[in-house]
């Protein structure tokens, strides 16, 4: 993507005012976005993006500036220009830049821009099929396409040369219920670390049901009622509570400046017992896996939680230096105009040794959230929200009738150490995260689990 002797270069111009670490992350994107209503497509974007980052270090103090002009006269102005924010006296660095063997998890057998979009929408006109015909309150179906192929080189001045390349699908059911006085909406987003293939081996039809179906359970549900009280959780996109209630606290850009509330809290009793966790950049094509971080170093599988006990942090270089810890693979950014920091990639709940009726038949009254919506955390304080997309009411250890507008509140800390069961069917749902990086692709997941008391939000 660069040649060796001007990425040498650029590194030293670098470091030309004293910084004692320089860093380049060079990229080049193609990405289609395809977005149908009704069954017929609103909107065909096909995009190429690329561009150079540069970032210093000097101890803990950090600059960052980027480009899109790949002259080798812009690349060695725009290393000057970002170098006189460091302050220092120049020493003599060797820079020796060799290039990394690195592991290949997600194998891609068709890559998106060899296939025509008529056969991209063809996939889409399936989803939309089966999802207006499920019922005749489905009043509207919104259907969206995605994919990518990002191809990116890191070398710094430790000697790093790692490239990647990263191709991701995903698609998108919206579906909406209508009575004729009012609306409620169910969605399916599946995704994945692979190509073509991916959607060719998707049954649409089946996503495109299961959103149809929340759409009108939903809209004949009551509202849910509010209190305190036991809450199950299903596998799968479930674990978007883990991922905003823990997640964000445990990722080093938080934890290195004593913003999190787990900050400092390694080895110690962090949640229930039944309770472990890691965060996994190596599964084989899932969503948010990835042979190299976007500072160059390999992914690997981190154990966040075992037993209860909190045992590891996600650590970018920058934090890294700031807590005396090592990267653990986990600086990630949205593209070449973000500067890196610690973020999740596939982050789960393991299994337990419970079964979801086990944990139905124990509660005598509380709800039963099948779906999750999105939510949001305060990492400073570890206080969250969720919206439950569909869920249910459990009275006498069953599932009885659907409820709607139910919203899971508490705080992280305390909400881990009251899960009290979890299930033996792990499963994985696929997002995209914001933080101060920008939006990244990160799968959560977890089997299901049940949390003895949180509180509800509803409307009764």
């Amino acid at each position: 993507m660069l040649d060796k002797s001007l990425v040498e270069k650029i590194l030293n111009e670098a470091l030309s005012t004293g910084g004692d670490f320089a860093e380049i992350f060079v990229e080049k994107k193609n990405s289609t976005g395809l977005y149908m209503i009704d069954g017929k497509v609103e909107s065909s974007l096909s995009g190429k993006d690329f561009g150079i980052g540069i970032r210093i270090f000097k101890e803990l103090y950090s600059v960052y500036g980027y480009t899109n002009d790949m002259s080798e006269d812009n690349l060695i102005k725009t290393a000057r220009k970002i170098a006189q924010a460091i302050k220092g006296t120049k020493t003599d660095i060797t820079i020796n830049l060799l290039k990394q063997d690195i592991e290949n998890y997600n194998k891609i057998e068709i890559y998106p821009e060899s296939v025509l979009k008529k056969e991209k929408i063809e996939i889409m006109k399936r989803g939309y099929k089966s999802a207006k015909e499920f019922d005749s309150e489905i009043s509207q179906v919104r259907v969206s396409y995605a994919d990518s192929k990002q191809n990116i080189l890191v070398a710094n001045s430790e000697g790093v040369w790692a490239e990647d390349e990263r191709v991701r699908g995903r698609i998108r059911i919206e579906s909406v219920a209508s009575n004729g006085t009012e609306m409620q909406t169910g969605s399916m987003g599946p995704g994945a670390s692979k190509g073509f293939e991916f959607f060719q081996n998707l049954d649409i039809e089946s996503y495109a049901r299961e959103a149809s179906r929340i759409a009108k359970t939903t809209l004949h549900a009551d509202y849910s009622p509010s209190g305190k009280m036991p809450v199950i959780i299903d596998n799968g996109f479930g674990g978007v509570i883990f991922h905003e209630a823990c997640g964000h606290g445990l990722e080093a850009t938080s934890v290195a400046k004593g913003n999190s509330v787990f900050a400092g809290k390694l080895g110690q009793m962090i949640a229930s017992p039944v309770v472990s966790a890691v965060d996994d950049g190596t599964i084989p094509n899932e969503w948010g896996t990835l042979n190299i971080d976007d500072e160059g170093t390999p992914t690997r599988r981190n154990l966040l939680i075992e037993n209860g006990i909190l045992k590891g942090y996600l650590i970018d270089k920058l934090n890294g230096r700031r807590m005396g810890m090592e990267s653990t693979g986990s600086g990630r950014r949205e593209s070449y105009k973000y500067a890196p920091t610690s973020r999740m990639t596939n982050t789960f709940i393991l299994n337990g040794k419970s079964t979801l009726d086990e944990m139905i038949s124990s509660t005598e009254k509380g709800i039963y959230a099948k779906y999750m919506g999105g939510g949001s955390v305060n990492p400073a304080t570890g206080n969250f929200n969720f919206a439950v997309m569909e869920g249910y009411l459990i009275e006498n250890g069953k599932i009885t009738t659907p409820v709607r507008g139910a919203t899971l509140i508490g705080t992280g800390s305390e909400i881990l150490k009251k899960i009290d069961m979890v299930g033996n069917n792990l499963a994985h749902g696929q997002g995209m995260c914001g933080s101060i990086s920008g939006s990244i692709c990160t799968n959560v997941g977890q089997p299901c689990l049940k949390v003895g008391e949180i509180t509800v939000g509803g409307r009764k």
